[in-house]
């Protein structure tokens, strides 16, 4: 049996807990800036040296910076903190079925600059077009940038860094992380495209959504997908397969073949797939296969009955599978997003009706 190195496996507990708190910290002046040291102290339950350190290590990334003195309460004034917004700080890349974005921003969740290319169906090409424009955004090498965040519509499982599936292109068990890792020099996180988007709402969302503790993220691209926030955080389940609720089945016949290859999925009736594939036929323009769910949207905003009703059906559809997410979880509130919510006004009726009618009396409801 392989003995264990306590005092290695005790190294690495401390820089963890040490990982931890510096993330609570940042926090902490993100979502309450301006804050003071003692502030944060008092409400997480940190030691004041603990938070000093911190800070202090903070500061000296050029993370955090100090913006003068606070009210006094009776002895010293206290010396208040912001985040310190100036330049970019992290890159962000989304890898969808048509197109892949890469992007950066600053602490405050700004986008600083942005560029895209269209998704190759061989993942050994498109990473290597991934790699070599983040190289190029390291230039010059002034250490500002921390690190890149990877998003992808399937199974991801970020403990290990690994694609396990995307199912549009049948990737399987790809390393990413490991693979961009390498190449660029910086850490590399990984998630589900949903999860990603779920977070973005709950660091710099709307107040009323990101005040809630418990709420589900319902993305409508070329799939559908959920990110889970359960008590402020992803729930990501085994292996990161939390969510995985664009799958449920919600009816036979669909449109479209979902991107498992059934016709029975919530994706195969309520994607932008779906509804395009609907638009086509409402409108008997079965040939019109160069529009894209984009230009679907601006039809509809410019009058067109038939892109209208196409949008109100995803709409009923996906009324349905959010039904069955809440009578399931319960959260406090549902939140789209996608490109239909540039048409929120045309179809938020039909999506709000739908889930009251599908819900019984007596049950709760969550906010839309």
């Amino acid at each position: 049996m392989r003995r264990l190195d306590l005092k290695k496996a005790q190294a690495a507990r401390l820089a963890t807990i040490r990982d931890i708190n510096r993330q609570i910290v940042l926090n902490y002046v993100r979502e309450r800036e301006p804050i003071s040291r003692a502030e944060i102290a008092r409400e997480t339950a940190l030691q004041r040296s603990t938070v000093s350190v911190i800070v202090d290590g903070l500061i000296s990334e050029g993370l955090v910076e100090e913006i003068g003195e606070g009210e006094s309460t009776g002895g010293r004034p206290p010396t208040m903190l912001r985040l310190r917004t100036a330049g970019a700080i992290a890159i962000g890349v989304t890898v969808n079925p048509t197109l892949t974005t890469i992007g950066t921003s600053d602490l405050a969740g700004r986008v600083l600059s942005q560029q895209e290319f269209p998704t190759d169906p061989d993942s050994d090409r498109t990473f290597r077009q991934v790699i070599s424009r983040v190289k190029e955004l390291l230039e010059p090498k002034d250490g500002s940038l921390e690190g890149i965040g990877l998003s992808l519509p399937g199974l991801m499982e970020p403990s290990t860094g690994t694609a396990i599936y995307v199912p549009f292109f049948k990737w399987r068990d790809l390393p990413v992380v490991r693979m961009i890792s390498s190449a660029t020099g910086l850490p590399v996180t990984i998630d589900n495209d949903a999860n990603a988007v779920g977070l973005a709402e709950l660091w710099f969302g709307r107040p009323e959504v990101s005040d809630a503790r418990d709420f589900i993220l319902v993305f409508a691209a070329e799939g559908v997908g959920t990110g889970i926030v359960f008590d402020g955080q992803i729930y990501r389940g085994e292996r990161g397969a939390a969510g995985e609720f664009g799958h449920m089945v919600i009816g036979t016949h669909a449109p479209v073949p979902c991107s498992c290859g059934n016709r029975d999925c919530w994706e195969a009736f309520s994607s932008e797939r779906a509804t395009l594939a609907r638009y086509r036929n409402l409108s008997g323009k079965t040939g019109d296969s160069l529009i894209d769910f984009k230009e679907l949207v601006d039809r509809a905003l410019a009058g067109e009955a038939d892109a209208r009703k196409a949008l109100m059906d995803m709409a009923l559809y996906l009324g349905i599978g959010i039904s069955n997410l809440i009578v399931g979880f319960s959260p406090e509130a549902v939140v789209v997003g996608g490109e239909i919510t540039r048409a929120w006004h045309l179809v938020e009726h039909s999506l709000k009706e739908t889930i009251e009618r599908s819900i019984r009396r007596g049950l709760p409801s969550a906010r839309i």
